[in-house]
């Protein structure tokens, strides 16, 4: 693989930042973010994302490609959790099985966005539609998780009102319901709404991500010691598997014929794990499983490696067979 395309996204102030966060861990500072800034900062982060998504989509509109990228979404994110959860029943319970495969069938809006913060430096293009498909892969491992553990733990009454619970959380929580209002804003307002919020959604975009990513690098340093209580297996399944969803997903675009941006974007949502989302809605639908378990390995592990090696790894590949 080309090293300068890992140089190219290391050397990104947010990737940097991400560093400089776990390296303040492991020197003992006392550098922290006070709690309600990293909300803020995650919140601000899908409204910028959404609204430019939902402009980009009145631009290149309802094509056959955005139709069949949005399939190709949403199958992944039923596809996935249902053959992870095999994988990890070698060794694990069905619930933490379960709980762990919605991680990795769900997805990262920040990996998403570290993504397109790559291609832009490298100044190549992609479709707003692709937020889209961000917005449809987060809901349906989280109900396809729950399926697993009605059918495969043991047998125990499930209530109507968890059904109501787990739907509701899985459709509306406050990262699907943004990201949704966003787009929809977007695509209500066009470019004369993008050129009213440009100052807020794009001037300040980098910095706030900068921030997060600091962040999300105090978590993650912080989450590391949990590794121990995972073991070699989840360790391995939380690199491995990411590249097996990116290559499923690659072979996808290519299949479709999305473009060389669209393509990387595509196999990150493929690739990355939701370290918000799902573990919100695993904590009050499965609280038989072990947070520890599915939390580090997603945040300490899979969102490390995708936004370091991953996302470049994939870039090299694509690199390789588009022309």
């Amino acid at each position: 693989m080309d090293v300068s395309l890992i140089l190219s996204n290391i050397l990104n102030p947010p990737v940097l930042a991400f560093f400089l966060g776990m390296l303040a861990v492991f020197l003992k500072s006392d550098l922290e973010i006070p709690p309600p800034l990293p909300k803020l900062f995650s919140l601000y982060l899908l409204f910028a994302i959404g609204f430019k998504g939902g402009v980009e989509l009145v631009k290149s509109g309802v094509s056959q490609d955005v139709v069949l990228t949005l399939l190709a979404a949403v199958f992944m994110s039923i596809i996935v959790p249902i053959y992870s959860f095999f994988i990890l029943r070698v060794k694990l319970d069905a619930y933490n099985a379960a709980a762990i495969a919605s991680t990795y069938g769900s997805i990262s809006a920040v990996t998403f966005i570290t993504a397109g913060s790559f291609l832009t430096q490298l100044g190549i293009s992609f479709d707003g539609f692709m937020v889209a498909a961000l917005a449809l892969m987060e809901s349906p491992a989280i109900i396809i998780g729950l399926i697993l553990v009605n059918l495969f733990a043991v047998k125990q009454e499930k209530s109507e009102f968890v059904w109501k619970e787990v739907l509701h959380e899985a459709t509306l929580n406050s990262s699907v319901y943004l990201l949704v209002g966003s787009l929809v804003m977007g695509l209500l307002t066009g470019e004369s709404g993008w050129e009213k919020l440009k100052p807020f959604t794009q001037d300040m975009f980098y910095g706030v991500l900068t921030f997060f990513l600091l962040d999300m690098g105090l978590v993650a340093a912080k989450r590391i010691k949990d590794l121990q209580k995972t073991g070699l297996f989840l360790i391995s399944f939380a690199i491995l598997i990411p590249i097996v969803n990116a290559v499923i997903g690659l072979s996808i675009a290519k299949f479709i014929g999305l473009q060389r941006g669209d393509t990387l974007l595509f196999s990150v949502l493929c690739a990355s794990a939701s370290y918000i989302a799902v573990p919100a809605a695993m904590r009050i639908t499965v609280p038989e499983a072990n947070p520890s378990l599915y939390v580090s390995t997603a945040l300490a592990v899979t969102f490390p490696f995708n936004i370091i090696i991953g996302i470049p790894l994939y870039f090299y590949v694509i690199n390789l067979f588009w022309v």
